[in-house]
């Protein structure tokens, strides 16, 4: 242990390549399609899934799939602005049915709506980098295939938040050729660095507008009601972290922020810097705007707090009633930037992480997690976010309330619609705002 701590103090973190290997976007599980029609039969909408599936399956292709990318060519629209649309762990591209039917039909022909179907089903299981990775090479690829594009938005729910926040770092490029030190300044005994310029730098080439997320576990899900179906007991927390992996794999570990070793941050740690990883706070910050949806209460897959990032003083309790045409959307909230050093990882923190893996006890795993959640918050708020909060308590499922907000399921998770309705209306907004303009309007 006397080693791993000085390499603390000289740490540069170098990218794994043992994901990359097995994660090439043209792969695919054999088991993929089977585990998920037992999953619904189970529930006893199977047949629900099917047609929402095809109806998907024809929206993709007219807009173009990863693989049959010659779709992308088959209309003579030309739209300039690229949006995105990244499903969670154990989905597909059919979760965006309804949403992107309804954000065809508000924002019109000027944005290409894309659903990405290169991590469906148990391809989410193989690490938020490798599924990253994978998600930007299908970027990569409809923007190749498509020259009008010059602008990219991304609206992602659950975990696939996670996974277009590194896709994003990917994808970035600064617009800056003579960028040196001034930006790159190590803050940290782990070489994590604080973020440059914000609102600079291209998105797989394209000027980057809209980072939208629903219901995404930002700073994972570890900690008292982060996973909300464990219903904050210490005892279930402390056994679900070890046992993730093996149902999700290597996301299992990085959401319980127990992957690596002792001497390397975690990689959601990572993910709030800016490091030898990737550029991940600049990508982040090249976007004009990043907007949080977070579910206030009855999501039991995603608590309030991560979805968020907030610390729980700040969980305020928002309004019970809705705003003004848009039902279950409470509050809405803008953070500006806060002026910080960015994360840390410090030597006592690597000797927590080492004592969570191998001898996990509630006082050492707590704080660990403590220690993780501030520091993911501090890089994280070194930009400024707009946090829209949802309450699904006057629905009629309420405990749908993670599917809910994306509309899983037109017939039943509609109550999401009006989250929906103020997304689509954000960006309308935004699009006809000013190009210097980065104001958000308050009722929004």
């Amino acid at each position: 242990m006397a080693s791993s701590a000085t390499l603390l103090h000289h740490y540069s973190p170098r990218p794994s390549n043992s994901s990359s290997s097995s994660s090439s976007p043209g792969s695919s599980s054999s088991f993929d399609r089977p585990f998920n029609s037992k999953f619904l039969c189970f529930f006893g909408i199977n047949n629900i899934w099917k047609s929402q599936s095809f109806r998907a399956h024809a929206m993709s292709t007219t807009e173009g799939s990863v693989l049959s990318p010659k779709g992308l060519m088959n209309t003579e629209d030309e739209p300039e602005h690229l949006l995105v649309l990244v499903h969670g762990i154990l989905a597909s591209p059919s979760d965006w049915t309804y949403v992107q039917a309804e954000l065809r039909r508000q924002l019109g022909r000027n944005f290409l709506i894309y659903a990405s179907s290169c991590n469906m089903f148990t391809k989410t299981f193989t690490g938020i980098d490798g599924a990253g990775k994978r998600l930007a090479d299908e970027v990569r690829l409809v923007v190749k295939k498509r020259e009008s594009l010059k602008k990219i938005s991304f609206l992602a729910h659950s975990l696939g938040g996670l996974i277009a926040r590194y896709a994003l770092a990917v994808l970035y490029s600064s617009n800056n050729c003579n960028e040196q030190s001034d930006n790159a300044v190590t803050s940290t005994s782990a070489n994590l660095k604080p973020v440059g310029s914000l609102n600079e730098g291209l998105i797989a080439g394209l000027e980057p507008v809209n980072f939208i997320t629903l219901a995404t576990p930002h700073l994972g899900v570890r900690g008292k009601n982060q996973l909300p179906f464990l219903l904050g007991l210490p005892i279930l927390e402390k056994l679900a972290a070890p046992i993730a992996p093996i149902f999700v794999g290597q996301t299992g570990s990085q959401l319980f922020l127990t992957d690596g070793k002792p001497t390397k941050p975690p990689l959601l740690l990572r993910m709030a810097s800016d490091c030898d990883d990737g550029k991940f706070i600049s990508a982040l910050g090249a976007f004009k705007w990043r907007v949080l949806y977070a579910n206030v209460s009855y999501d039991h897959m995603v608590g309030w707090r991560t979805s968020s990032i907030r610390r729980e003083a700040e969980l305020v309790k928002p309004p019970w009633r809705s705003l003004d045409g848009y039902k279950h959307v409470v509050d809405v909230e803008y953070c500006p930037p806060a002026s910080c050093e960015g994360p840390h990882y410090p030597l006592e923190v690597a000797k927590a992480k080492e004592a969570a893996q191998n001898a996990p006890s509630t006082r050492r795993t707590l704080e660990y997690h403590e220690s993780m959640e501030e520091e993911m918050i501090r890089g994280l708020q070194q930009l400024g976010w707009k946090k829209v909060d949802v309450s699904f308590h006057s629905s009629f499922w309420p405990f749908f309330a993670h599917n809910n907000i994306h509309v899983k399921n037109e017939f039943f998770h509609n109550a999401g619609a009006g989250v929906i309705a103020h997304v689509a209306d954000h960006i309308k907004l935004q699009e006809k705002q000013p190009e210097s303009s980065s104001l958000i309007t308050p009722s929004l």
